[in-house]
């Protein structure tokens, strides 16, 4: 079975999101789809998985609502569900930035369509920035793109406070996953005096289902919030795992490191936690393993 995967995210005037959370709790629920959705005042962000028909009628319901029927979303497929259950949460921003004068329905930079995106991006005039964290970029980057290797999104304004050789060439062009964190990037840049601000429309996704591999310009695999971990050209599940101690990628390479130890450690955090850690994430991998031979999931994994 394969299921639909729908990565989703729209900037709205949402005062009276909190109402929303338990309608749309239990119509996902009711459809048997599971994922994350985050709830703010400035809109809705998140990714679900299901049947094509549970999608569409949690996506449909979402659309009702007056303040999101302009919402666009991604789709791709994964061979197994990726997510253990489904969360609707509330929160401050629905991707977080921590700048509150950052309004993305204001002011933001130039939307650039993915058969476009080379051209921008080869133009010696242009700085691109890669506006996602360092354990994402450690796996695929556009070619010749700056990497901020951040640890959160929280960090980018002050690593752009730190790097005046920005201000060096007329045209800044940023992209991401899905195209909302760029939304904010591109709307504090703007904010910043930043003239030329361009972002990839539907982040790295889109441009992974719309351009050709052998036109890309794209190096490695994108790194997607679920269990999948990954996907390449074509929307294809890639060949990472996650490590169930450090949430980092972790290639086919580095599993045959001595560092590696199936949920426990991997290359990235085998100095980062102490024996007693070590203990912990044994006794779980082993609770993992037994929900897998009972044909369960355990919810830890």
């Amino acid at each position: 079975m394969s299921y639909l995967v729908a990565a989703l995210y729209h900037f709205a005037r949402f005062a009276d999101y909190a109402s929303f959370r338990a309608p749309l709790q239990a119509v996902a629920d009711e459809n048997g789809v599971k994922g994350t959705l985050l709830l703010a005042h400035e809109g809705i962000n998140g990714t679900i998985a299901g049947s094509h028909e549970g999608i569409a009628n949690v996506l449909a319901f979402i659309r009702a609502r007056p303040e999101l029927a302009g919402m666009e979303h991604k789709e791709s497929h994964a061979s197994k569900m990726p997510f253990n259950r489904m969360k609707v949460r509330l929160k401050k921003e629905i991707v977080t930035m921590g700048v509150d004068t950052i309004d993305p329905l204001k002011t933001v930079g130039t939307y650039v369509e993915p058969k476009d995106w080379n051209d921008l991006i080869s133009d010696p005039d242009t700085i691109v920035i890669d506006t996602r964290n360092d354990y994402e970029t450690a796996i695929g980057i556009f070619r010749g793109a700056v990497d901020p290797k951040t640890k959160t999104f929280r960090e980018f304004p002050r690593w752009v406070a730190e790097n005046q050789g920005l201000h060096n060439k007329p045209k800044i062009a940023m992209y991401c996953t899905g195209g909302i964190r760029c939304e904010k990037a591109t709307a504090f840049m703007k904010e910043q005096g930043f003239d030329e601000v361009y972002h990839l429309k539907g982040g790295i996704l889109k441009y992974l289902e719309d351009v050709p591999e052998e036109e890309s310009l794209w190096d490695g695999a994108c790194f997607v919030f679920d269990e999948r971990v990954s996907v390449t050209h074509g929307l294809k599940e890639g060949e990472h795992e996650l490590c169930h101690a450090c949430r980092h990628p972790v290639t086919p390479e580095d599993k045959l490191s001595a560092d590696y130890e199936e949920g426990v450690s991997c290359p990235h955090c085998a100095d980062s936690y102490s024996e007693t850690d070590r203990a912990r994430f044994r006794e779980r991998q082993h609770q993992i393993t037994l929900a897998k031979a009972r044909g369960e999931r355990h919810l830890g994994a």
